[in-house]
């Protein structure tokens, strides 16, 4: 928990001074019912009305002082609580975005979402409780007990008798309740997950007519989650009733012994009327203790999942980068006998050896069966992973060397899926560069061939994408994601088989601006037609991870028998459609 302490620090006045006033509260509930007591002792059994008056005006004022008190309290507490874990949700999306692709693999995007989002909530709940309780009810408790002994010790050993008993029956109840609070929060993450899954992918569900199957997949995992809230929620359920009986039996044992002493005429009526409060509120202190500790269990599994992510070792970091400051100048890539897995000392390889060069402003294709390791190839470049074994070289220097922001500055990559984000298009393309002028937008869309369509919408380049580029088509949306790569003006530009919406007419036209957007760029496409990638400098053949053909198109069709299989059925397949 040290390491949350610099949450607290700006806030620390906030942090003082809401219990600081909740304890003026409880100086408050302290003094009413003594003041009853004489009111009842000597006001009415004396029948002065002066003295009834006088000390109902100090009931009425210290009552007035308790709510400027309470309101106060309330308010700091809320104010310390929700900016420490505003503060702590920051930095915790920070640290989610500076995971590598390993790392977010390690947890579900459901578990990171409940997270942010359902954990900080449970730590900023239970943060705002412990501010407004942790002193107003041990300070209850000490000083009704205190009022209790000094008006009547021998009742006040009652109390005495009950309180060892709640405090064992509490300290049962929360060894029960943490482990059961962990298990709730990790089925909550499932859901999350599923529920996100769903949604995201909610055009193909439809398209294949699965809502039956998601509709039940929901209700496995929400009634999952509803049987594992009730059995946690059982322990909470179990306080309160508890709690209740154990202040109904010992009220009921205080007033009949206290009667007692009234009829023996060693006690007062007024003394019997305020004991018994103080009786109420010592329990209702327990109470609110109990409320704390249990509600305290179940943000501790909270705070135990947050801090898996705080502690999570980066598997990617440019700490140990030699060249921080190189930035990429030219963009030769050189694969040098790189091996990779996405698992250390797990699972097969994913790419076995692989050894080539593609030079600045030379087009490198990469062509294969899926599942050959393409994507996985070119994410080694911009480092999303790192190779396994064998080095991957940008301008002759690892890619280990260079800082993150450096390296991935001087790559741009046109994702298998395309990515788009809630906002207008103009605000969607200048994630290339931010600082771009429209005409330079423009420039950079018309070479992606995508001016002419976005100028059709009737707010051009402001139009709203929807969340995820929902009101676009397919083929539009990569041309947009292209455009944006563009933008960038990087020295390695990376295609992942970004056209495959395109038609073909269309995708001649993106690759014959690139020889005068892009001359002295690097640049990799994968492709699945091979007409994309027919008239590249080098075509890569991939095969279960190995590079089993390399040269021109012409030089592949006369060596490579895997390059012929894939050249021949397309044609064939092209054939039998203009038929």
């Amino acid at each position: 928990m040290k390491s949350y302490g610099k949450y607290a620090r700006p806030y620390l006045s906030a942090f003082i001074i809401g219990p600081c006033l909740m304890i003026m509260e409880v100086l408050g509930e302290i003094m009413l019912p003594k003041l009853m007591s004489l009111i009842i002792n000597y006001g009415v059994a004396e029948r002065n009305s002066g003295y009834i008056l006088q000390t109902g005006l100090l009931m009425v004022g210290v009552a007035f002082l308790m709510a400027l008190s309470g309101i106060g309290g309330a308010y700091f507490s809320a104010k310390a609580s929700i900016c420490f874990t505003s503060d702590l949700r920051r930095d915790l999306f920070a640290r989610v975005q500076e995971f590598s692709f390993q790392n977010i693999d390690d947890f579900s995007t459901g578990s990171l979402v409940t997270r942010l989002t359902n954990d900080i909530q449970q730590i900023q709940m239970v943060m705002m409780m412990i501010l407004r309780l942790a002193l107003r009810a041990p300070g209850m408790l000490i000083g009704a007990l205190i009022m209790a002994f000094l008006m009547n010790y021998r009742l006040a050993m009652i109390i005495l008798v009950v309180i060892p008993v709640l405090g064992g029956i509490i300290a049962m109840i929360l060894v029960t309740a943490y482990p059961r609070f962990g298990i709730m929060q990790t089925k909550l993450d499932k859901l999350n997950s599923g529920i996100q899954e769903a949604l995201v992918n909610v055009r193909v569900i439809k398209s294949f007519v699965r809502e039956d199957f998601e509709k039940e997949r929901f209700r496995l995992a929400n009634e999952d989650l509803q049987s594992n809230s009730l059995r946690a929620m059982r322990i909470v359920i179990m306080t309160m009733p508890v709690m209740m009986l154990a202040m109904n039996v010992t009220t009921l044992a205080v007033v009949w012994y206290g009667g007692n002493l009234i009829i023996g005429g060693r006690m007062q009526v007024g003394d019997l009327t305020a004991f018994t409060t103080y009786i109420v509120q010592i329990l209702m202190s327990l109470m609110m203790l109990s409320m704390v500790f249990l509600q305290s269990s179940r943000a501790m599994a909270s705070v135990k999942r947050i801090h898996e992510v705080m502690q999570t070792e980066i598997r990617l970091t440019d700490r140990e980068a030699g060249q921080k400051d190189k930035k990429v100048t030219l963009g030769k890539v050189e694969f040098c006998d790189v091996s990779f897995r996405y698992r250390e000392n797990a699972g097969d390889e994913v790419l076995s050896r692989i050894s080539f060069t593609a030079e600045p402003g030379q087009v490198t294709g990469i062509i294969g069966a899926t599942g050959s390791g393409k994507t996985s190839l070119v994410q080694l470049i911009p480092r999303l992973y790192d190779v396994t074994a064998g080095r991957v070289l940008v301008d002759g220097v690892d890619v280990r060397e260079y800082s993150l922001q450096n390296l991935r500055d001087g790559v741009a990559m046109v994702l298998q899926k395309n990515v788009l984000f809630s906002g207008t298009i103009e605000e969607n393309l200048r994630w290339g560069n931010e600082d771009a002028s429209d005409e330079e937008l423009r420039s950079f869309a018309r070479a992606a061939q995508a001016d002419d369509f976005i100028r059709s919408f009737p707010e051009g380049y402001g139009t709203d994408m929807g969340q995820g580029g929902v009101n676009v088509s397919g083929g539009q949306k990569q041309r947009i994601c292209i455009a944006r790569a563009l933008l960038k003006q990087p020295k390695i530009l990376i295609l992942d088989d970004s056209t495959s919406a395109v038609d073909t007419a269309t995708e001649a036209r993106i690759r014959e601006c690139f020889s005068a957007t892009l001359e002295h760029t690097t640049k990799i496409i994968i492709a699945q037609r091979i007409g994309s990638v027919e008239e590249a400098d080098q075509i890569l053949v991939l095969d279960e991870g190995r590079i089993i053909g390399r040269g021109r198109h012409e030089e592949l069709l006369a060596s490579c028998k895997a390059y012929q299989e894939i050249y021949y059925s397309q044609r064939d397949r092209e054939r039998e459609v203009s038929v």
